[in-house]
């Protein structure tokens, strides 16, 4: 029997759905409206622009922008041609940018003058003076910049003028060669965030359309849908939940171009946004939000809420109770989105204390990690997956390929978590936030799930520093709840006599916030590295 799902290529799904949805509404930006028929026509305007730019097959095409409508055309645009679409993190800088750059073997960069006071195009003439003019010996590939501006400086290429060229590109040529492509082909590259060691390039195929229908099943996604897309494009999370999810079921996108939590609300109020999404520190400006000036948020019906975690449980539980039937799952940059989703009709429990059952095409284990072999259930091990979409491997990094993906094709995700009596994932966090406290191991996450019980404490994140004596000891970085004062003494106080002694921390530091990823998450290990300053 036929398999169910009819193999396609990510660049042809904007014509597929201009066929299927053409005048009904596709994207919403900063008040801008586009029909699926007038983004289809975009994206190939953009598309026979870079063919006149001599893009062939396999070329790697870097875009360097925060959300905007552009980035969704390049994105199908790049992929429509057979070229290779390297998003590139927009809080990347000079010297992320120029490794990346160098070590993706990018022939193209696409990117935006400049978003509020970051100079996009001030820090390329910083990596690239020349600006791909002629050739660089650090980038040897580098042939074009493109530049999102009313006039292009020299050495560029301006969208506008981009366009102009490739009007006149015949229709002919561009659909023989989006005929040629193949959804076996390399389509994307997502760079990991780079904080252990440099960013690597997950490679990725066109079959991660098939990834978004199946969890686009569990949400029971429909062009009736409203989807609020705030998170990074360039990330997993927002490029398979906004552009592709729209493009796949036909819903339609609002797009911000960053994520700030009462400008959201108001969009979901004045949209009426179905579907919303983010991990648990988006939650928690939204309902932080919320509480300031009330909205309707009654037209939201699901979206997925990142927890798992014993810190985002009851945040997750909050925002179920303000913006409904929010759902659940687990993935990561090199799997793809969905690797365990919860149901519509999961438990609060399972959605809010789990990440969901096993997708559609997904294996997952539970293996220890010094044996490898699998774990009981409910008893925490490294997190191993199997399937269609996981990652054949990083860009020329062949070392660290063969230490993640094994002989029998399972990849090590670094992650620990759990296999639950019901069948649902736990995710635990990552292996490395582990702390071995005198021989005793510490899970992080429980340390600062008790510390927020304070009624003064808004929000804490703990790390190890190395200690001669115990190996190692905890550190709280802690911010304050408005409206409170808290000593770094107190905190301590309050976990003595409650938690075992190995549990607390032996330092404390108060912080207006903490470092995130664009992704919205904390950065450890830029912590680490504030508690090795601040006790050497």
């Amino acid at each position: 029997m036929a398999d169910w799902y009819a193999e396609q290529t990510i660049g042809s799904l904007p014509e597929r759905a201009a066929r299927q949805w053409g005048a009904r509404e596709a994207l919403a930006f900063q008040g801008r409206r586009w029909s699926f028929a007038e983004v289809d026509a975009r994206v190939d305007a953009l598309a026979k622009g870079l063919l006149e730019l001599g893009i062939g097959p396999g070329d790697k095409v870097a875009l360097w922008m925060v959300n905007r409508p552009e980035w969704v055309d390049a994105m199908f645009a790049v992929m429509k041609i057979g070229a290779v679409l390297v998003p590139m993190n927009t809080r990347f800088r000079t010297e992320d940018m120029a490794y990346v750059l160098a070590q993706s073997d990018a022939s193209v960069v696409l990117l935006a003058e400049r978003s509020g006071p970051v100079d996009y195009l001030g820090m390329m003439r910083e990596v690239a003076p020349a600006l791909g003019a002629r050739p660089d010996p650090r980038f040897p590939c580098l042939r074009h910049v493109v530049v999102r501006s009313e006039s292009a400086p020299a050495g560029a290429t301006g969208w506008s003028a981009l366009l102009e060229r490739g009007a006149a590109v015949a229709p002919e040529r561009l659909r023989e060669r989006a005929a040629r492509v193949d959804p076996d082909d390399i389509a994307f590259m997502f760079y990991t965030s780079g904080t252990t060691g440099f960013p690597k390039g997950a490679v990725h195929r066109h079959r991660m359309v098939r990834n978004a229908w199946d969890h686009g099943d569990r949400m029971g996604l429909t062009p009736a849908d409203v989807i609020l897309m705030y998170l990074p494009l360039f990330h997993a999370f927002g490029f398979i939940e906004g552009p592709l999810m729209s493009m796949v079921r036909g819903a339609r996108q609002v797009l911000s171009e960053t994520f700030d939590g009462d400008a959201c609300l108001d969009l979901i109020e004045s949209e009426r946004a179905t579907i919303i999404h983010g991990f648990d520190t988006h939650y928690q400006e939204l309902l932080e939000a919320q509480g300031r000036r009330p909205r309707d948020v009654s037209s939201v019906r699901t979206g997925i809420c990142g927890t798992g975690m014993s810190s985002s449980i009851p945040i997750a539980r909050r925002a179920r109770q303000t913006f409904g039937n929010l759902m659940t799952g687990f993935g990561m940059s090199e799997v793809g989105i969905g690797v365990t989703f919860s149901f519509l009709d999961s438990t609060e429990e399972q959605c809010v204390e789990a990440n969901g059952y096993p997708g559609s095409g997904y294996e997952v284990r539970i293996v220890d990690p010094e044996t490898g072999k699998d774990q009981p259930v409910s008893v925490p091990g490294e997190i191993l997956v199997r399937g269609y979409i996981v990652t054949p491997g990083y860009y020329k990094r062949p070392e660290e390929t063969a230490r993640a993906i094994d002989a029998d094709g399972w990849f090590h995700t670094g992650d620990m978590g759990l296999m639950r009596p019901d069948g649902h994932m736990r995710f635990l966090g990552r292996y490395k936030d582990m702390l071995k406290i005198g021989g005793e191991n510490v899970d992080p996450m429980e340390v600062e799930a008790f510390l927020v019980t304070h009624p003064a404490i808004q929000a804490c994140s703990v790390v190890g520093l190395p200690d001669a004596r115990l190996a190692e000891v905890a550190v709280a970085f802690v911010q304050v709840a408005p409206g409170h004062t808290l000593s770094e003494q107190e905190v301590v106080e309050h976990c003595r006599g409650r938690v075992a002694s190995f549990k607390i921390p032996r330092h404390v530091l108060l912080v207006d916030e903490f470092p995130m990823t664009s992704s919205g998450k904390v950065q450890k290990v830029k912590l680490r590295e504030r508690a090795r300053r601040e006790w050497p």
